[in-house]
């Protein structure tokens, strides 16, 4: 192969007895994982909130941010299940740019794959340990979940994965509830094709073993726009997309049907000033039709502590160096304006 083979890392199994979870972390993660399973099944009539940066960047300004909304839960936890995102994949289109924390855990060095694993590992503990939050996290590499498969409440597959068929069947072995987004294209029949995959048992390779999986009950789908040949964006929000979407589901053989909608993306063109008004009118869809308000199971804000977004190195605390992201003030609105509306 034309590449440098440069080390061998250690295998999810090894990075877990270095840093192995306590037994009160792992009924952290139990705890999340069913509050936000009640949600997904309809057990629970709250609404999930993955909320927070486009893409971890900073162990401390993270860390910071998520430590902001742990008093906010508790405000809003008889209407909302707040589940933090530490997203530590980004996926680059054309490849370049920063591909994230387990690539760059300081993203002004050079990639360090092996600081990485172990850096991403010790975030999502030290989130769980800090603040009693099972976090979210994007599948970008499907090999890679095992590292944090122990620790992680809610699972993403991004756009440009979700017709991979590794990230599909990936997906159904995982036990915590996973997203499928619709692809960049907007064909809506791609995401629910790859949500059945992984409602479904499969045979398959993973990690250099013949596995099987038992299917995922709790895969459904994520709306987050689309862009048009022209490469116009286009949001897929609105309330005659939603009841497409429920007829989708009333035709596929699918199990707790669900969406969560991504207020940002191409849904908002990239404007992330635009989030609090998207949830606001999925809100206003779902007083409107109780069918949708049983459909729709929450919201995916991009949120930091600065609006907005920097180049690496720029150095403003708390400000995205990926795609840019409501600021503080405006989120913890967005929050409290959300549980007055429910």
């Amino acid at each position: 192969m034309n590449m440098d083979f440069k080390r061998k890392l250690p295998i999810p199994m090894e990075t877990k007895e270095m840093y192995p979870l306590t037994g009160d972390m792992a009924e952290t993660v139990e705890r999340c994982t069913a509050e936000l399973k009640a949600i997904f099944d309809g057990r629970s009539e709250r609404m999930a909130l993955i909320i927070g940066p486009c893409s971890a960047d900073n162990e401390d300004s993270v860390m910071d941010y998520i430590s902001r909304l742990v008093p906010i839960q508790e405000q809003v936890k008889d209407k909302i299940l707040i589940v933090p995102r530490i997203y530590t994949n980004k996926p680059r289109t054309t490849g370049d740019g920063y591909k994230g924390y387990v690539h760059q855990p300081d993203p002004t060095a050079e990639p360090d794959l092996f600081k990485g694993v172990i850096a991403t590992r010790e975030l999502h503990m030290r989130a769980v340990r800090e603040t009693g939050f099972a976090c979210a996290d994007e599948m970008l590499y499907p090999e890679n979940y095992k590292y944090l498969d122990d620790l992680l409440g809610y699972v993403a597959v991004g756009a440009r994965s979700v017709e991979d068929q590794q990230h599909r069947l990936t997906a159904s072995a995982i036990v915590c509830p996973v997203g499928m987004k619709n692809p960049t294209s907007g064909d809506l029949s791609v995401m629910m094709n790859g949500i059945l995959a992984a409602q479904h048992q499969h045979d398959f390779i993973y990690r250099g073993w013949e596995g099987h999986s038992y299917g995922n009950p709790y895969a459904h789908a994520i709306l987050r726009g689309y862009v048009n040949r022209q490469g116009v964006t286009h949001p897929n929000y609105h309330y005659e997309t939603l009841l497409y979407l429920a007829e989708l589901y009333a035709k596929w053989d699918l199990v707790n049907p669900g969406v969560v909608v991504d207020c940002n993306h191409a849904n908002s063109g990239k404007n992330p000033l635009e989030q609090p008004r998207i949830l606001k009118e999925v809100l206003h869809s779902c007083r409107c039709n109780g069918d949708l308000r049983r459909l729709v199971k929450g919201f995916m804000v991009e949120s930091y502590i600065e609006d907005g977004s920097q180049p690496i190195g720029c150095g403003v605390y708390g400000k995205s160096i990926t795609d840019p992201c409501l600021g503080w003030e405006k989120s913890e609105r967005l929050i409290y304006d959300m549980a007055d509306a429910l």
